[in-house]
This record gives structure tokens, sequence and C-alpha cells, in this order.
């Protein structure tokens, strides 16, 4: 199926991003990812157009993320996830390492909507998705980013 090829290419990375802000490990993000596009396959022909496909698709992510991190709780495992400074994406750099690390230590709510505006998403789109008004994620936008500032401050970056 061709479309689904083309979304698979579009979203791909942004997807993938947006599970590393939930859990800070490469290789689980891919995996979280790549079930999000599972379910995307699946639903895709139920996908009726009444929302942007983008939208569609990070509330899928987003909950598949949620699911996985209410999985990881109720089954605690002996160690978590390494951390991104011991296990180094290609590519990235220590800024970088350090953002997902800072963000991957918020609240899930927060997590989801400053991954979605790192991707550029339109605030009223990620309203929707998270199921706030746009005006709670235009406050809560800007509180995460003081909240990270702070945390570069600290760290020195």
């Amino acid at each position: 199926m061709q479309a689904f090829a083309d979304i698979y290419k579009t979203y791909w990375q942004k997807i993938f991003r947006l599970c590393m802000g939930y859990v800070n490990d490469a290789d689980l993000a891919k995996d979280m990812a790549q079930e999000t596009f599972i379910i995307v396959w699946e639903q895709l022909p139920k996908f009726r157009n009444e929302a942007n496909i983008g939208t569609w698709i990070f509330r899928i992510a987003s909950n598949n993320c949620l699911r996985h991190i209410e999985k990881l709780n109720r089954f605690p495992r002996g160690e978590l996830p390494p951390n991104l400074a011991d296990e180094k994406i290609p590519g990235s750099e220590p800024q970088i390492q350090f953002l997902y690390k800072c963000i991957a230590e918020l609240p899930e709510t927060d997590r989801i909507i400053i991954s979605l505006e790192l991707e550029n998403i339109k605030q009223a789109e990620i309203a929707t998705i998270v199921g706030l008004s746009e005006s709670n994620i235009r406050v809560r936008i800007h509180r995460i980013k003081e909240k990270l500032h702070q945390k570069f401050a600290a760290n020195g970056q």
C-alpha cells in the first residue's frame, strides 16, 4: 500500500523522537515506534479523514507510549533502561542527549506536549492529541520550557 509507505516515510523520525521523549532508550523507542506503525497499518482502512492524519498518528503513538509506561510501572524491572549518557544515539550531540534525558524526567503529559512542540506540531493539534484546551497547552509549554531551561542552566549548558 503506497499510502502507508508515504505515511511511514513522513512520520517515522517524528514518532521515534516522540517515543525517545518517553523512554530515553533508543532501542526501546524504535520498538515502540514500530508498534505504533503496526497499529497505523491495521487501523488505516478505518481512518475517516475527520482529523489530520498526523494528529491521528501522534495520538496513536502517545497512547502506545502511555500503555508501555503503565506496563513498566505495573511490572517493575530489576534495571531501568540505560541512560542516553551510557548509550549514544548515532550522530546525536551531548546537548540533544541531555535534552532527551530531561524530557524523560518530566511527567507523562508534559513529555508528550513538549515532544510534539519540538516536532513543530501546531498547538491546536497538540490540544486535540492530549485532550486539553489550547490555552492550557500554551501555558504548559511555557512552563515546560522554563523547567528545561533551568535544568540546562544548572548543568552548565
